[in-house]
């Protein structure tokens, strides 16, 4: 098959020559990653790249030939494994709150009150703040875990997402400002509670 053909020309062809596909990963890979680095930085986006291609490859029988372009085709299976990715990426936030949770709670001390108040807090916590940082938009809960877990300065952080250091500023005092909006909510509820 001619590279120049069409992607359904292509992906067509591909059918019956497998290596052919190829040209639609020459074709379309390059915007494809910078998308996915957008979404998810560098280090994600080379496996996600990966697998989109993998699927696409995988469905090629399924795609529609009356549209020249497979590119739209192409975002399309790219927003499904980003959304898997996201669904992903909560779990481990809930399993690390739990995690944390646990942690904060099997330490003993002196006063047993103590404890137990530190019990309380992280159980109900820690499953709250993973909630309200799977809920951050993407790039401030990038920002947001690349400066706290990850211990990243602000010009560090702006390398790794490729965006100014202004931006991550930004991105980062809009994600506190959410999680502040988080603690003042569980105060009140506190308030409301206690006698």
């Amino acid at each position: 098959m001619e590279e120049h053909g069409s992607d359904a020309e292509v992906i067509a062809a591909s059918l019956d020559a497998p290596s052919v596909f190829g040209t639609v990963y020459d074709r379309h890979a390059g915007a494809l990653f910078r998308f996915l680095v957008r979404r998810v930085g560098h280090d994600n986006a080379d496996p996600l790249l990966g697998d989109v291609f993998r699927i696409a490859f995988e469905r090629r029988a399924t795609f529609d030939c009356s549209y020249a372009s497979a590119r739209p085709w192409l975002y399309g299976i790219a927003t499904n494994v980003l959304a898997k990715h996201r669904r992903t990426e909560a779990r481990r936030l809930r399993a690390t709150a739990e995690l944390a949770a646990s942690r904060a709670t099997s330490t003993p001390r002196d006063d047993a009150s103590d404890d137990i108040a530190d019990a309380v807090d992280a159980a109900t916590l820690w499953p709250s703040v993973a909630d309200a940082i799977a809920a951050l938009p993407d790039g401030e809960r990038d920002a947001l875990l690349l400066y706290v877990w990850e211990d990243l300065s602000y010009d560090e952080i702006a390398a790794a997402l490729a965006i100014p250091v202004g931006t991550v500023r930004s991105r980062l005092n809009r994600a506190r400002a959410r999680l502040r909006e988080l603690d003042s909510t569980r105060g009140e509820q506190r308030e409301r509670i206690t006698p």
